[in-house]
């Protein structure tokens, strides 16, 4: 079982996609802040781990 996966999601800003490297045992469920690749703005992100094993990254601005 690898210990980090890598996903895609869209930037709320540019909809830009960014790619984020999830740590499967530190991240899930957590929020952290990251720029995006191509605009810097700030990104609010959560993890969430669906039932089949996906990862589904919620990306919000940082005044939602």
């Amino acid at each position: 079982m690898p210990l980090s996966y890598e996903s895609e999601f869209s930037c709320p800003y540019c909809m830009a996609p960014n790619m984020l490297e999830i740590d499967a045992l530190n991240d899930i469920e957590q929020s952290q802040i990251v720029d995006c690749q191509v605009c810097c703005q700030p990104i609010e992100i959560t993890v969430h781990e669906n039932m089949d094993g996906d990862f589904e990254i919620i990306a919000r601005t940082d005044d939602e």
